[in-house]
Protein backbone atom coordinates (compact mmCIF):
# COMPACT_ATOMS: atom_id res chain seq x y z
CA UNK A 1 0.00 0.00 0.00
CA UNK A 2 1.20 3.43 -1.18
CA UNK A 3 1.55 6.11 2.06
CA UNK A 4 1.27 9.87 1.69
CA UNK A 5 4.60 11.78 2.19
CA UNK A 6 5.35 13.12 5.29
CA UNK A 7 4.66 16.71 4.69
CA UNK A 8 7.91 18.81 6.89
CA UNK A 9 10.80 16.98 5.13
CA UNK A 10 9.28 17.06 1.45
CA UNK A 11 7.94 21.08 2.02
CA UNK A 12 12.01 21.55 3.75
CA UNK A 13 13.12 19.88 0.79
CA UNK A 14 11.35 22.68 -1.58
CA UNK A 15 13.57 25.38 -0.43
CA UNK A 16 16.12 26.00 -2.83
CA UNK A 17 18.72 27.19 -0.23
CA UNK A 18 17.60 24.69 2.44
CA UNK A 19 15.96 25.40 5.75
CA UNK A 20 18.08 27.03 8.54
CA UNK A 21 15.23 26.56 11.29
CA UNK A 22 13.31 23.35 12.95
CA UNK A 23 9.87 22.40 10.85
CA UNK A 24 7.54 20.28 12.20
CA UNK A 25 3.61 19.63 10.66
CA UNK A 26 0.24 18.19 11.82
CA UNK A 27 0.89 15.29 10.64
CA UNK A 28 3.86 14.66 13.32
CA UNK A 29 6.70 15.33 10.74
CA UNK A 30 9.70 16.51 11.32
CA UNK A 31 12.50 18.41 9.66
CA UNK A 32 15.40 20.53 9.52
CA UNK A 33 18.44 21.16 12.26
CA UNK A 34 16.91 20.12 16.02
CA UNK A 35 19.45 22.42 17.78
CA UNK A 36 17.83 25.38 15.97
CA UNK A 37 16.15 27.84 18.59
CA UNK A 38 13.27 28.82 16.13
CA UNK A 39 10.50 26.21 15.14
CA UNK A 40 7.72 27.05 12.24
CA UNK A 41 4.88 24.52 12.42
CA UNK A 42 2.45 23.97 9.95
CA UNK A 43 -0.27 23.71 12.45
CA UNK A 44 -3.10 22.15 9.64
CA UNK A 45 -4.03 21.63 6.27
CA UNK A 46 -5.15 25.39 5.45
CA UNK A 47 -1.41 26.04 6.36
CA UNK A 48 0.09 23.79 4.05
CA UNK A 49 -2.63 24.66 1.51
CA UNK A 50 -0.91 28.45 1.64
CA UNK A 51 2.24 27.40 1.33
CA UNK A 52 1.92 24.82 -1.56
CA UNK A 53 -0.70 27.86 -3.71
CA UNK A 54 1.19 30.66 -3.63
CA UNK A 55 4.96 31.16 -4.67
CA UNK A 56 7.61 32.62 -2.30
CA UNK A 57 7.26 34.84 0.70
CA UNK A 58 3.10 35.45 -0.28
CA UNK A 59 2.27 31.85 0.42
CA UNK A 60 4.38 32.00 4.04
CA UNK A 61 3.13 34.97 4.82
CA UNK A 62 -0.68 34.29 4.59
CA UNK A 63 -0.16 31.18 6.91
CA UNK A 64 1.46 33.28 9.18
CA UNK A 65 -0.26 36.01 9.43
CA UNK A 66 -3.24 33.42 9.51
CA UNK A 67 -2.66 31.71 12.53
CA UNK A 68 -1.50 28.54 10.58
CA UNK A 69 2.55 28.77 10.44
CA UNK A 70 3.65 29.35 13.91
CA UNK A 71 6.98 30.62 15.11
CA UNK A 72 7.87 28.97 18.33
CA UNK A 73 10.97 30.64 19.49
CA UNK A 74 10.33 34.37 18.82
CA UNK A 75 7.59 36.74 19.67
CA UNK A 76 5.36 37.77 16.75
CA UNK A 77 5.26 41.29 17.32
CA UNK A 78 9.28 41.48 16.62
CA UNK A 79 10.49 37.98 14.60
CA UNK A 80 13.77 39.81 13.83
CA UNK A 81 16.02 37.08 15.04
CA UNK A 82 14.21 34.14 13.29
CA UNK A 83 13.83 36.19 10.34
CA UNK A 84 17.27 36.79 9.87
CA UNK A 85 18.11 33.19 8.97
CA UNK A 86 15.01 32.79 7.24
CA UNK A 87 15.56 36.29 4.69
CA UNK A 88 17.45 34.42 2.38
CA UNK A 89 15.59 30.95 2.53
CA UNK A 90 11.63 32.26 1.41
CA UNK A 91 12.32 30.77 -2.29
CA UNK A 92 10.79 27.53 -3.05
CA UNK A 93 11.65 25.35 -5.84
CA UNK A 94 8.98 23.33 -7.55
CA UNK A 95 8.55 20.21 -6.33
CA UNK A 96 9.20 16.71 -8.22
CA UNK A 97 6.07 14.77 -9.94
CA UNK A 98 7.00 12.55 -7.15
CA UNK A 99 6.70 15.22 -4.40
CA UNK A 100 3.59 16.10 -5.81
CA UNK A 101 1.94 12.87 -5.96
CA UNK A 102 2.99 12.98 -1.81
CA UNK A 103 1.59 16.50 -1.33
CA UNK A 104 -1.51 15.45 -3.04
CA UNK A 105 -1.87 12.43 -0.99
CA UNK A 106 -1.33 14.07 1.96
CA UNK A 107 -3.57 16.89 1.34
CA UNK A 108 -5.95 15.34 -0.55
CA UNK A 109 -6.78 16.83 -3.93
CA UNK A 110 -9.59 19.19 -2.94
CA UNK A 111 -6.89 21.10 -0.99
CA UNK A 112 -5.18 22.00 -3.72
CA UNK A 113 -6.95 24.68 -4.36
CA UNK A 114 -5.68 27.53 -2.51
CA UNK A 115 -7.78 28.84 0.32
CA UNK A 116 -9.43 32.49 0.56
CA UNK A 117 -6.39 34.63 1.61
CA UNK A 118 -6.33 36.61 5.19
CA UNK A 119 -8.84 39.37 5.58
CA UNK A 120 -5.88 41.91 5.97
CA UNK A 121 -5.06 40.97 2.29
CA UNK A 122 -5.88 43.38 -0.39
CA UNK A 123 -6.61 42.13 -4.02
CA UNK A 124 -3.43 41.90 -6.12
CA UNK A 125 -2.74 44.72 -8.76
CA UNK A 126 -4.61 43.42 -11.73
CA UNK A 127 -7.75 43.10 -9.76
CA UNK A 128 -6.83 46.60 -8.43
CA UNK A 129 -6.74 47.93 -11.75
CA UNK A 130 -9.73 46.01 -13.10
CA UNK A 131 -11.47 47.29 -10.25
CA UNK A 132 -10.21 51.07 -11.45
CA UNK A 133 -11.63 50.50 -14.38
CA UNK A 134 -14.86 49.25 -13.80
CA UNK A 135 -14.81 52.53 -11.26
CA UNK A 136 -13.93 54.80 -14.42
CA UNK A 137 -11.47 56.73 -12.46
CA UNK A 138 -9.65 54.63 -10.10
CA UNK A 139 -6.58 54.15 -12.50
CA UNK A 140 -3.16 53.35 -10.50
CA UNK A 141 -2.25 56.57 -8.47
CA UNK A 142 -5.60 58.10 -9.56
CA UNK A 143 -6.79 60.44 -6.61
CA UNK A 144 -9.29 57.80 -5.53
CA UNK A 145 -7.50 54.90 -5.51
CA UNK A 146 -4.47 56.65 -3.95
CA UNK A 147 -6.68 57.30 -1.62
CA UNK A 148 -7.90 53.75 -0.88
CA UNK A 149 -4.48 52.40 -0.67
CA UNK A 150 -3.59 55.39 1.82
CA UNK A 151 -6.56 54.10 3.59
CA UNK A 152 -5.96 50.60 3.60
CA UNK A 153 -2.83 50.65 5.75
CA UNK A 154 -3.38 53.99 7.65
CA UNK A 155 -6.55 54.12 8.71
CA UNK A 156 -6.52 51.11 10.98
CA UNK A 157 -6.30 52.46 14.32
CA UNK A 158 -4.65 55.78 15.64
CA UNK A 159 -4.67 53.79 19.53
CA UNK A 160 -2.92 51.36 17.43
CA UNK A 161 -0.44 53.43 15.75
CA UNK A 162 0.20 55.38 19.29
CA UNK A 163 1.11 52.23 20.99
CA UNK A 164 3.60 51.27 17.83
CA UNK A 165 5.17 54.88 16.69
CA UNK A 166 5.53 56.14 20.32
CA UNK A 167 4.53 59.74 21.59
CA UNK A 168 5.76 61.35 18.46
CA UNK A 169 3.12 59.73 16.51
CA UNK A 170 5.59 59.93 13.48
CA UNK A 171 5.55 56.74 11.05
CA UNK A 172 9.03 57.70 9.32
CA UNK A 173 12.51 57.41 9.67
CA UNK A 174 14.30 58.93 12.94
CA UNK A 175 17.89 60.35 12.81
CA UNK A 176 19.47 59.40 15.75
CA UNK A 177 21.58 61.76 17.25
CA UNK A 178 23.61 59.65 19.22
CA UNK A 179 24.20 55.93 20.08
CA UNK A 180 22.40 56.19 23.04
CA UNK A 181 19.16 58.61 21.67
CA UNK A 182 15.63 57.51 22.52
CA UNK A 183 13.39 56.75 20.20
CA UNK A 184 11.20 59.77 20.51
CA UNK A 185 14.89 62.12 20.69
CA UNK A 186 15.37 60.97 17.40
CA UNK A 187 12.13 61.29 16.18
CA UNK A 188 12.36 65.47 16.89
CA UNK A 189 15.89 65.43 15.99
CA UNK A 190 14.50 64.54 12.68
CA UNK A 191 12.13 67.49 12.48
CA UNK A 192 14.59 70.06 13.64
CA UNK A 193 17.46 68.65 11.06
CA UNK A 194 14.75 69.47 8.44
CA UNK A 195 13.68 73.00 9.59
CA UNK A 196 17.28 73.75 9.69
CA UNK A 197 17.76 72.22 5.96
CA UNK A 198 14.46 74.05 4.45
CA UNK A 199 15.77 77.44 6.61
CA UNK A 200 12.45 77.85 8.31
CA UNK A 201 12.58 81.77 9.83
CA UNK A 202 9.09 82.97 11.92
CA UNK A 203 6.73 84.15 9.44
CA UNK A 204 7.61 81.77 6.34
CA UNK A 205 5.17 79.40 5.18
CA UNK A 206 5.47 75.69 4.83
CA UNK A 207 3.79 72.65 3.16
CA UNK A 208 4.39 69.39 3.92
CA UNK A 209 3.00 67.15 1.84
CA UNK A 210 1.72 63.72 3.33
CA UNK A 211 1.93 65.00 6.48
CA UNK A 212 0.68 61.77 8.83
CA UNK A 213 -0.16 63.11 12.29
CA UNK A 214 1.11 66.02 11.94
CA UNK A 215 4.20 65.64 13.23
CA UNK A 216 6.45 68.32 11.16
CA UNK A 217 3.96 70.88 10.87
CA UNK A 218 3.48 70.92 14.70
CA UNK A 219 7.35 71.22 15.06
CA UNK A 220 7.89 73.51 12.73
CA UNK A 221 4.77 75.88 13.98
CA UNK A 222 6.30 75.34 17.82
CA UNK A 223 9.69 75.66 16.79
CA UNK A 224 10.47 78.16 14.05
CA UNK A 225 7.12 80.10 14.06
CA UNK A 226 6.21 79.36 10.65
CA UNK A 227 2.89 79.40 9.33
CA UNK A 228 2.50 75.41 8.34
CA UNK A 229 -0.08 73.47 6.46
CA UNK A 230 -0.36 70.24 6.21
CA UNK A 231 -2.29 67.42 3.79
CA UNK A 232 -2.97 63.57 3.92
CA UNK A 233 -5.53 61.43 2.44
CA UNK A 234 -6.22 59.84 5.53
CA UNK A 235 -9.13 61.06 7.46
CA UNK A 236 -7.56 59.56 10.85
CA UNK A 237 -4.64 60.93 10.35
CA UNK A 238 -6.21 64.40 9.55
CA UNK A 239 -8.18 64.03 12.78
CA UNK A 240 -5.90 63.14 15.02
CA UNK A 241 -3.46 65.94 14.06
CA UNK A 242 -6.29 68.74 14.03
CA UNK A 243 -7.21 67.63 17.72
CA UNK A 244 -3.46 67.45 18.55
CA UNK A 245 -2.91 71.27 17.23
CA UNK A 246 -5.91 72.23 18.89
CA UNK A 247 -4.51 70.72 22.31
CA UNK A 248 -0.72 72.33 21.84
CA UNK A 249 -2.70 75.61 20.78
CA UNK A 250 -0.70 75.77 18.22
CA UNK A 251 -4.14 76.31 15.04
CA UNK A 252 -2.88 80.14 15.17
CA UNK A 253 -0.56 78.73 12.79
CA UNK A 254 -0.41 75.16 11.59
CA UNK A 255 -3.07 73.46 9.96
CA UNK A 256 -4.09 70.19 8.73
CA UNK A 257 -6.26 68.69 5.51
CA UNK A 258 -7.75 66.04 4.83
CA UNK A 259 -7.28 66.05 1.07
CA UNK A 260 -4.99 65.23 -1.63
CA UNK A 261 -1.84 66.98 -2.15
CA UNK A 262 -2.98 68.11 -5.95
CA UNK A 263 -5.66 69.85 -4.34
CA UNK A 264 -3.82 72.33 -2.64
CA UNK A 265 -4.75 75.86 -4.20
CA UNK A 266 -2.41 78.26 -2.13
CA UNK A 267 0.95 78.81 -4.48
CA UNK A 268 4.27 80.83 -3.16
CA UNK A 269 5.33 78.72 -0.27
CA UNK A 270 9.20 79.39 1.29
CA UNK A 271 9.37 75.59 1.64
CA UNK A 272 7.61 72.49 0.76
CA UNK A 273 8.67 68.88 2.75
CA UNK A 274 7.59 65.43 1.26
CA UNK A 275 8.99 62.95 4.16
CA UNK A 276 7.41 59.43 3.41
CA UNK A 277 4.85 60.39 0.21
CA UNK A 278 7.58 59.99 -2.51
CA UNK A 279 7.47 56.29 -2.11
CA UNK A 280 3.29 56.20 -2.65
CA UNK A 281 2.85 58.48 -5.68
CA UNK A 282 4.56 56.16 -8.35
CA UNK A 283 7.63 56.93 -10.93
CA UNK A 284 5.66 57.91 -13.45
CA UNK A 285 4.37 60.59 -11.82
CA UNK A 286 7.67 62.21 -10.55
CA UNK A 287 7.50 64.57 -13.32
CA UNK A 288 3.72 65.63 -12.53
CA UNK A 289 5.10 65.62 -8.43
CA UNK A 290 7.96 67.73 -8.61
CA UNK A 291 6.34 69.83 -11.11
CA UNK A 292 3.80 70.78 -8.55
CA UNK A 293 6.86 71.36 -6.08
CA UNK A 294 7.73 73.99 -8.15
CA UNK A 295 5.30 75.90 -9.12
CA UNK A 296 3.74 76.38 -5.38
CA UNK A 297 7.36 77.27 -4.51
CA UNK A 298 8.20 80.93 -3.75
CA UNK A 299 11.25 81.98 -5.89
CA UNK A 300 14.38 81.05 -3.94
CA UNK A 301 11.96 78.55 -2.04
CA UNK A 302 13.82 75.25 -1.02
CA UNK A 303 12.13 71.62 -1.12
CA UNK A 304 13.12 68.59 1.00
CA UNK A 305 12.21 65.14 -0.07
CA UNK A 306 12.37 62.87 2.29
CA UNK A 307 11.94 58.87 0.87
CA UNK A 308 12.80 55.26 0.66
CA UNK A 309 14.90 54.44 -2.58
CA UNK A 310 16.71 51.37 -3.73
CA UNK A 311 20.04 50.36 -3.43
CA UNK A 312 20.01 50.64 -7.18
CA UNK A 313 17.85 52.34 -10.24
CA UNK A 314 17.06 49.29 -12.02
CA UNK A 315 12.82 48.96 -12.51
CA UNK A 316 11.93 45.92 -9.89
CA UNK A 317 8.31 45.42 -8.75
CA UNK A 318 7.49 45.33 -4.95
CA UNK A 319 7.28 41.57 -2.81
CA UNK A 320 4.02 40.17 -3.17
CA UNK A 321 3.86 40.77 0.76
CA UNK A 322 4.60 44.69 0.71
CA UNK A 323 2.20 44.97 -1.93
CA UNK A 324 -1.16 43.51 -0.49
CA UNK A 325 -0.44 43.74 2.93
CA UNK A 326 1.52 47.18 3.78
CA UNK A 327 1.95 49.41 0.85
CA UNK A 328 -0.66 48.72 -2.15
CA UNK A 329 0.96 50.33 -5.17
CA UNK A 330 3.57 51.65 -3.52
CA UNK A 331 6.64 51.82 -5.73
CA UNK A 332 10.34 52.62 -4.73
CA UNK A 333 13.57 53.31 -6.67
CA UNK A 334 16.80 54.84 -6.56
CA UNK A 335 18.40 58.40 -5.39
CA UNK A 336 19.41 58.84 -8.50
CA UNK A 337 16.26 58.53 -10.36
CA UNK A 338 14.75 60.80 -7.69
CA UNK A 339 17.53 63.37 -7.97
CA UNK A 340 17.45 63.31 -11.72
CA UNK A 341 13.31 63.87 -11.72
CA UNK A 342 13.92 67.23 -9.16
CA UNK A 343 16.07 68.33 -11.89
CA UNK A 344 14.59 67.62 -14.82
CA UNK A 345 11.60 69.43 -13.01
CA UNK A 346 14.18 72.66 -13.03
CA UNK A 347 14.99 72.63 -9.56
CA UNK A 348 18.41 73.36 -8.24
CA UNK A 349 19.88 70.10 -5.96
CA UNK A 350 21.89 71.60 -3.17
CA UNK A 351 22.52 68.72 -0.62
CA UNK A 352 21.65 64.55 -0.70
CA UNK A 353 22.46 62.19 1.82
CA UNK A 354 21.61 58.41 3.19
CA UNK A 355 20.41 57.95 6.49
CA UNK A 356 19.85 54.44 6.04
CA UNK A 357 20.92 52.87 9.24
CA UNK A 358 19.08 55.24 10.79
CA UNK A 359 16.23 53.82 9.64
CA UNK A 360 16.77 50.21 10.79
CA UNK A 361 16.84 51.28 14.10
CA UNK A 362 14.03 53.50 13.76
CA UNK A 363 12.10 50.12 13.07
CA UNK A 364 14.11 48.48 15.88
CA UNK A 365 12.46 50.86 18.06
CA UNK A 366 8.88 50.24 16.93
CA UNK A 367 9.21 46.74 17.05
CA UNK A 368 9.79 46.84 20.53
CA UNK A 369 6.96 49.01 20.81
CA UNK A 370 5.00 45.81 19.68
CA UNK A 371 6.18 43.62 21.72
CA UNK A 372 5.64 46.01 24.53
CA UNK A 373 1.84 46.77 23.63
CA UNK A 374 1.19 43.43 21.72
CA UNK A 375 -2.08 42.73 23.75
CA UNK A 376 -3.37 46.08 23.76
CA UNK A 377 -2.67 46.35 19.57
CA UNK A 378 -4.28 42.84 18.75
CA UNK A 379 -7.25 44.41 21.29
CA UNK A 380 -7.07 47.33 18.50
CA UNK A 381 -7.26 45.65 15.86
CA UNK A 382 -6.95 41.94 15.60
CA UNK A 383 -3.69 38.61 15.92
CA UNK A 384 -3.50 39.26 12.15
CA UNK A 385 -2.84 42.80 11.25
CA UNK A 386 -0.59 42.92 14.98
CA UNK A 387 1.25 39.87 12.93
CA UNK A 388 0.98 41.64 9.45
CA UNK A 389 2.77 44.94 11.39
CA UNK A 390 5.36 42.63 13.29
CA UNK A 391 6.57 40.62 10.08
CA UNK A 392 6.96 43.49 7.62
CA UNK A 393 8.61 45.73 10.30
CA UNK A 394 11.24 43.15 11.25
CA UNK A 395 11.83 42.25 7.60
CA UNK A 396 12.30 45.71 6.75
CA UNK A 397 15.10 46.54 9.31
CA UNK A 398 16.90 42.95 7.61
CA UNK A 399 16.89 44.98 4.32
CA UNK A 400 17.81 48.56 5.43
CA UNK A 401 20.62 46.33 7.25
CA UNK A 402 21.55 44.54 4.46
CA UNK A 403 21.45 47.64 2.15
CA UNK A 404 18.78 46.35 0.13
CA UNK A 405 17.13 49.46 0.61
CA UNK A 406 18.00 52.86 2.02
CA UNK A 407 16.64 56.23 2.77
CA UNK A 408 17.48 59.52 1.48
CA UNK A 409 17.20 62.73 1.59
CA UNK A 410 17.42 65.47 -1.40
CA UNK A 411 17.42 69.62 -0.94
CA UNK A 412 16.79 71.57 -3.66
CA UNK A 413 15.66 75.23 -4.40
CA UNK A 414 14.06 77.24 -6.80
CA UNK A 415 16.24 78.83 -8.54
CA UNK A 416 15.48 81.48 -10.81
CA UNK A 417 17.71 83.36 -13.38
CA UNK A 418 20.69 81.56 -11.32
CA UNK A 419 19.56 83.09 -7.89
CA UNK A 420 19.14 80.24 -5.36
CA UNK A 421 19.03 82.26 -2.01
CA UNK A 422 21.22 79.22 -0.90
CA UNK A 423 24.35 80.32 1.32
CA UNK A 424 28.00 79.89 0.40
CA UNK A 425 28.12 76.93 2.66
CA UNK A 426 25.15 74.36 4.28
CA UNK A 427 24.23 76.02 7.43
CA UNK A 428 22.07 73.42 8.83
CA UNK A 429 24.68 71.15 10.81
CA UNK A 430 24.66 67.13 11.22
Amino acid sequence: MTTSAAIAPTIAGLFKDGLPLRLTAYDGSSAGPVDSPFTLEIANERGLSYVMTAPGDLGLARAYVAGDLILHGSHPGDPYDAFQLLMNHTGLRLPTPAEVLGLVRALGVSKLVPPPPPPQEMMPPWRRQLEGLRRLGGWRHSKDRDAESIQHHYDVSNTFYEHVLGPSMTYTCAVFPHEDATLEEAQANKYDLICRKLGLKPGMRLLDLGCGWGGMVRHAAEHYGVKALGVTLSREQATWAQERIKADRLDHLAEVRHADYRDVSETGFDAISSIGLTEHIGVENYPAYFGFIRDHLKDGGRLLNHCITRSHNRKVRTGAFIDRYVFPDGELTGSGTIVAAVEDAGLEVQHHENIRVHYARTLAGWNRNLVTYWDECVAETDEGTARVWGLYMAGSRIAFERDEIQLHHVLATKTVSGDSGYPLRHEFGV
